[in-house]
């Protein structure tokens, strides 16, 4: 189970957007034609989802399909501004963070995460 905190990350942002858009897991699920049970997992961060999936997502919510992507992925490992220990550690903290939200977190997360990426 190495892959469940990077599964984990992308199921805490997937419900911070359902959240965001008033959707509960079944009307995303009608939306999307994907089951209850599987986005209920994926938020979950059991699944890694498919590409076929994360489109459907990205179309239901209203979020770039690339946005999914690297949240599934992780951000491209290279040698930018910040070392990998820095970043995990920056996102680990905003993770465990007991004050803020999941919708906070994960926009924390996607905003911190497009900034390291695009320097």
């Amino acid at each position: 189970m190495s892959d469940a905190p990077r599964y984990a990350g992308f199921g805490d942002y997937l419900r911070a957007q359902r959240q965001l858009a008033h959707l509960s897991l079944r009307q995303l699920a009608e939306l999307t034609k994907v089951s209850n049970p599987y986005l209920s997992q994926l938020e979950r961060g059991m699944h890694q989802p498919s590409v076929a999936v994360l489109k459907a997502l990205a179309d239901a919510l209203d979020v770039s399909f690339d946005m999914l992507l690297t949240q599934v992925a992780g951000p491209p490992g290279d040698n930018e501004a910040a070392s990998d220990d820095e970043r995990v550690s920056t996102e680990a903290a905003i993770r465990n963070d007991p004050r803020l939200s999941a919708t906070q977190k994960a926009a924390l997360l996607s905003v911190y995460q497009s900034m390291v990426t695009e320097q």
